[in-house]
């Protein structure tokens, strides 16, 4: 534990001082500007490699160190390194060295067992060291996966969001609506059945006339009675005179 800790103190320093001496001058010279990439690049493989190969006890006691680039690089690391599993054997390679607004930035590929990932450092011309953060280098099935369940996602979560809304205005009818509804007006009563006065009238009248003809037909054969005939019908007979 204490070589490793030593080690990683090593390779850091080494990186601060070398980029402060080196970067400190006014300008460099292209051989001064290449040797001095070439240190960027040693130094960020052999942090890379220690930091990768450190236990976690080291990992932890360099932790609270205090150290700002340590601490920060290896928070990456721990961040990362159970989401790209163990570390293949010769797993670091040559670093990438850029320049940018005045900045080197150094990126270091790594293999893991899961995926692939780029360490990348940034030097400060007065500095040195930085920062460090870690890419992993995912694999296109990956982001069709995410896509994939993102898409699941968004449909389940309208689909749910539909179902509520439906249910909400299936309350509606249970809520009053605050008018007082008119009442339907009752049917009126059925009027009673109108007798039939004139048929009765007409009965009556027929009644007394069919007497009257009676009598007279009595009268005419020397009765004295209407007994010994019956009168069944009037027929009021059209004729011409």
């Amino acid at each position: 534990m204490k070589q490793t800790f030593k080690k990683l103190s090593a390779v850091l320093c080494t990186a601060v001082v070398t980029g402060s001496l080196l970067f400190g001058t006014a300008a460099v010279s292209a051989e001064e500007e290449d040797s001095l990439k070439e240190q960027i690049t040693l130094g960020a493989e052999q942090t890379a490699e220690t930091i990768i190969t450190m236990s976690d006890e080291d990992i932890e006691s360099y932790l609270n160190s205090g150290d700002e680039f340590a601490v920060s690089a290896l928070q990456a690391w721990v961040d990362t390194k159970d989401e790209l599993g163990a570390v293949k054997e010769d797993a670091v390679y040559e670093a990438e060295i850029t320049e940018d607004d005045g900045e080197y930035i150094a990126v270091v590929p790594v293999s893991f067992e899961k995926y692939d990932a780029d360490f990348t450092f940034i030097v400060d011309p007065e500095a040195g060291f930085t920062s460090m953060t870690i890419d992993v280098d995912y694999p296109l099935s990956v982001y069709m996966k995410g896509a994939a369940q993102n898409t699941i996602i968004g449909i389940a979560t309208v689909f749910v969001m539909l179902l509520f809304l439906s249910f909400i205005i299936s309350l509606f009818k249970f809520i009053p609506s605050g008018e007082k509804k008119k009442t339907a007006p009752a049917a009126p009563a059925p009027a009673a059945p109108v007798a039939a006065a004139p048929a009765a009238e007409q009965t009556a009248d027929d009644t007394e006339l069919i007497a009257v003809i009676a009598a007279a037909i009595a009268a005419a054969e020397g009765q004295t009675s209407t007994d010994g005939f019956v009168v069944r019908s009037i027929r009021k007979v059209n004729k011409k005179w």
